[in-house]
């Protein structure tokens, strides 16, 4: 492992809340390790729930004690009126500014490396002189509608909203259903959408971007980019280092330090026989959605490993509150746990999604498509079913399912309910049909492609080469 080697080799990641961008941002720190330099993870904490860093920072501080974390002083929101958690990112980033500034005067690094939310802090590293780069820890389909979305809004006075599923048109990738873009950015009456909208401008700003990709995975969306084709004709796009996939190995344990109890259950399990469904660390359903999804796992058949949350509480003012425990007696149908027990497990709350996947007793995964799910079972070859949630999970709808075809999808998941049949069927097709061994043999083959791009001259492995060079 390298050691710190001074401010003048030390490179800042700048994460922004939340353990999908943390989970990367800390796959990323252990690439700059791996050449030379010395690398520090600046920590907002925001006053609202986000999943839980604490266990996971310290897991990677005892693993990689050259990755080095500071926090900032926590600010307060309560002067923050509005029930959209991007929103509440972007403040929380803003008001931020001063510590980061601060800190960053103290130690004088090489370079800013800042998560899509933290762009607001480009104003800092402008007054410091300080290189600033992009990590975007979503694919480049999704960089390349967010580079195009100022053009968008330019050219219209509507918002998305009102357009229902009227595709929209953006160079290098599918056309996305007006409904399907995240839910901040649905109206432009909304402070969050002027939120993305000033970060949509700053995409352009960076020295360059990195992005959690592998070109070979999205060559149209990555071209369109390279080619200027996202931004205004004269605007300068920064150089993209697409590096990845980047994933996570410090899921391991289970958060008391042992091997979690999931994975020795998955080893008594036959090969390929189990399907894995997993939401995310903020993805929570109804508690009438939970019980039409034990349903259809039911009476699909198969064998399952199914992780359940909490269902959102009706108040309002808990929303952004870290959840209870699940209940799984009230949650579920009357003895669903028994009647499942020998081809069944039910965990609460959290697994270690990236060993679960990597295991070879799973042989399906129903995810909510967020990019670090979608890398992850793509890596470990375990075929995929799509039920988007939220952030910009619909996004990835179209670009993993319609655009790659490497994923099913949930039928009615831009519906109030989706109903047991549908999971019944899904799963089904899933682990028993020939549309299901097909989409096993096209997953199989993007793990290939996946290990190629990060193998010695493959084209991932090229990249961060480019990148250290542009660092140094």
């Amino acid at each position: 492992m390298a050691e710190a080697v001074g401010s003048e080799r030390t490179i800042v990641l700048y994460p922004s809340p939340g353990m999908g961008h943390l989970v990367s941002m800390v796959e990323l720190a252990k690439v700059f390790l791996s050449r030379g330099f010395s690398v520090r993870v600046v920590i907002v904490d925001p006053p609202y729930n986000t999943g839980s860093t604490a266990a996971f920072v310290s897991r990677v501080s005892a693993a990689h004690p050259s990755i080095s974390f500071h926090r900032l002083p926590q600010v307060s929101l309560s002067h923050v009126h509005t029930t959209n958690q991007e929103a509440l990112a972007m403040e929380l980033v803003r008001l931020s500014n001063p510590d980061l500034l601060r800190h960053l005067q103290s130690t004088s690094p090489l370079a800013l490396v800042l998560d899509v939310f933290c762009l607001f802090t480009l104003d800092v590293a402008r007054e410091l002189r300080l290189p600033a780069y992009l990590f975007y820890t979503s694919g480049a389909s999704c960089l390349a509608a967010f580079l195009h979305f100022p053009s968008l809004h330019d050219t219209t006075t509507r918002s998305f909203k009102d357009m229902g599923d009227s595709p929209i048109d953006f160079p290098g990738i599918p056309k996305i259903p007006a409904n399907h873009v995240p839910l901040p950015v649905l109206d432009r009456g909304e402070v969050a959408y002027h939120g993305f909208l000033h970060i949509s401008r700053c995409l352009t700003q960076p020295e360059g971007t990195i992005i959690n990709t592998f070109e070979e995975l999205e060559p149209e969306a990555v071209e369109a980019i390279r080619g200027g084709l996202c931004v205004p004709q004269g605007t300068r796009t920064p150089p993209i280092y697409c590096i990845g996939p980047l994933i996570t190995s410090e899921d391991r344990e289970s958060m008391d330090g042992r091997r979690a109890e999931c994975l020795e259950w998955l080893d008594s399990q036959p090969r390929a026989s189990v399907v894995f469904l997993c939401f995310g660390s903020l993805g929570r359903f109804s508690a009438h959605q939970l019980k039409e999804i034990a349903t259809g796992l039911e009476k699909s058949g198969q064998r399952f490993l199914w992780v359940v949350r909490s269902p959102p509480s009706d108040d309002p003012s808990t929303r952004f509150e870290k959840p209870p425990e699940p209940d799984l007696d009230s949650l579920l149908p009357e003895g669903f746990l028994e009647r499942t027990g020998e081809r069944g497990m039910v965990v609460k709350s959290w697994a270690p999604q990236a060993s679960v996947l990597a295991h070879e007793s799973v042989g399906g995964f129903v995810t909510h498509l967020g990019w670090n799910s979608v890398l992850e079972a793509i890596w470990a070859g375990v075929p995929m079913v799509g039920w988007p949630l939220y952030a910009e999970q619909r996004m990835n709808k179209v670009f993993v399912v319609d655009g790659l075809d490497l994923a099913g999808v949930m039928e009615g998941y831009d519906k109030d309910l989706v109903v047991a049949a549908e999971v019944e069927a899904r799963i089904r097709w899933l682990m028993e049909s020939e549309g299901g061994q097909a989409l096993r043999a096209r997953t199989s083959a993007a793990k290939a492609t996946a290990g190629a791009a990060l193998s010695a001259g493959g084209s991932s492995r090229n990249a961060l080469d480019a990148l250290v060079e542009s660092l140094t």
